[in-house]
């Protein structure tokens, strides 16, 4: 019988053009011009699933297509693992700043430069490959397995909850298994405990009925970009906490041996600094660098416009302003409560001169993972075996807004194991994904299935 880990070193060649394959597909769910291309990709990883073994079909929803992978040769006695993940991908632009075309995968460095490579198409191949690897050598797994694969996690998963709810019983596993994240650093891996949630709005402020000469009115007619700007400032205090009354009700502090743990790992914040070019790194009093991005909530604005904003000079003086804000949240506190303690900040803070309309556009939970049980242990001593390192418990700043609703339907544990690096530029140009990860990424997921097996002797 054929070894698996020598199988994947075997035909790693062959791994790295197919995966190119996948990620030449530009699946970008945001945008309609791709939707024939986003199927496409959907259509793809259904096909690799039947020659993996395991039978596979689309579920249409009023997006794009749900694939849906069973195997179930272990037996209904045996426990069952849902697989997730994602086929589609952020927008490339802004284009100029791809130093490779971004659907056209290119090795540089031992990396793999590409749209999708890391976030998330390059670590969904990885679960793809292990089965169908595990599948052609032994012939079997020690326990069930579902793959569930959307085409919609970029723009928020709005027909997966429905999809999951309806299936339930389908869907029923005694674990959840997701690779969207990346490990605490090349040499140390790691499994996650928590995510944060987010809240994502876009104010408007709204002032005369069209924009004016800024000599012939300023002074005499509300500046809807100078009452914006004041909105904005008010939602910080001078400490960096978020100034909306009620943000932190319903916070819940972590305990001091989780604190800890976190001020324990080999954290280099000067080299964090450096890499994103910052000045100087901030945020919250009190809390170190790791605990703002993991376990603290935020307040962020992430675009703006008004007024005239091309070449040259234009004394405008704009009829509306307009500001993107996102809030990353943390247990137990509630996107949509957000929402309405911020809606209610501004319109205590905002003049009559003005109509204030704040329109929510995307909304996650955030989550508490509970590091233990087989499945964790499993995971663990894969990474650990692969790696050869224990792995560490960590935090991720950015959301999975499906992992709570995946807990909350099917009523079972989700464990979060990420092949990704820091500095992988998901969501920005020239994302990339670890050569190396690519074998290590599968050989951690079929040692997976091999101490889930010996777990079950």
């Amino acid at each position: 019988m054929a070894d698996p880990i020598r199988a994947v070193q075997a035909e790693l060649d062959d791994l790295t053009e197919e995966l190119f394959e996948f990620l030449r597909i530009p699946s970008v769910s945001a945008r309609s011009e791709y939707a024939v291309e986003t199927r496409a990709a959907a259509i793809w990883v259904r096909d690799h699933l039947k020659t993996a073994g395991l039978k596979a079909s689309l579920v249409e929803t009023d997006g794009h297509p749900v694939v849906l992978g069973e195997w179930r040769g272990a037996g209904p006695d045996a426990p069952t693992v849902l697989i997730y993940g994602h086929y589609d991908v952020q927008p490339a632009e802004p284009l100029e700043l791809w130093t490779s075309p971004p659907f056209e995968p290119e090795i540089r460095d031992q990396r793999i430069y590409a749209r999708g490579a890391a976030d998330d198409k390059g670590q969904l191949y990885l679960h793809l490959k292990a089965l169908e690897i595990l599948l052609r050598t032994k012939g079997t797994l020690p326990v069930n397995v579902v793959v569930v694969a959307e085409g919609e996690e970029e723009i928020g998963s709005a027909h997966l909850l429905p999809f999951l709810e309806r299936n339930r019983e389908r869907l029923a596993c005694d674990a959840i298994v997701i690779s969207d994240s990346q490990m605490f650093s090349p040499e140390t891996p790691s499994l996650l405990f928590s995510l944060r949630g987010l809240s994502y709005l876009e104010i408007l402020v709204r002032g005369a009925r069209s924009d004016l000469h800024s000599g012939a009115y300023g002074g005499a007619v509300p500046n809807p970009a100078t009452v914006l700007a004041r909105l904005l400032a008010s939602l910080h205090d001078d400490r960096g906490r978020v100034a909306i009354e009620g943000f932190y009700d319903q916070v819940v502090e972590w305990d001091a041996a989780t604190r800890e743990g976190i001020r324990a790992l080999p954290f280099d914040e000067e080299g964090y600094r450096e890499e994103v070019g910052a000045a100087e790194l901030s945020g919250e009093e009190g809390y170190s660098t790791l605990e703002r991005l993991w376990i603290r909530p935020t307040c962020e604005i992430n675009g703006l416009l008004s007024g005239y904003t091309e070449e040259g000079a234009k004394t405008v003086l704009p009829a509306r302003a307009m500001a993107k804000v996102s809030f990353r949240l943390v247990p137990d506190q509630d996107p949509e409560e957000v929402a309405h303690l911020l809606r209610r900040h501004l319109q205590r803070l905002a003049p009559t001169s003005v109509v204030v309309d704040v329109h929510e556009l995307h909304r996650g939970l955030p989550w508490r993972g509970a590091p233990e049980g087989p499945f964790f242990e499993a995971a663990r001593s894969a990474l650990a075996r692969t790696f050869g390192s224990e792995p560490v418990l960590t935090g991720e700043g950015g959301s999975i807004p499906i992992v709570s609703d995946f807990e909350r339907v099917l009523k079972a544990p989700a464990i979060l194991l990420g092949f990704a690096l820091p500095g992988a530029n998901m969501h920005a140009p020239d994302e990339w994904f670890p050569l190396p990860h690519l074998e290590l990424g599968i050989a951690t997921l079929i040692r997976f299935y091999e101490e889930l097996a010996r777990t079950g002797d």
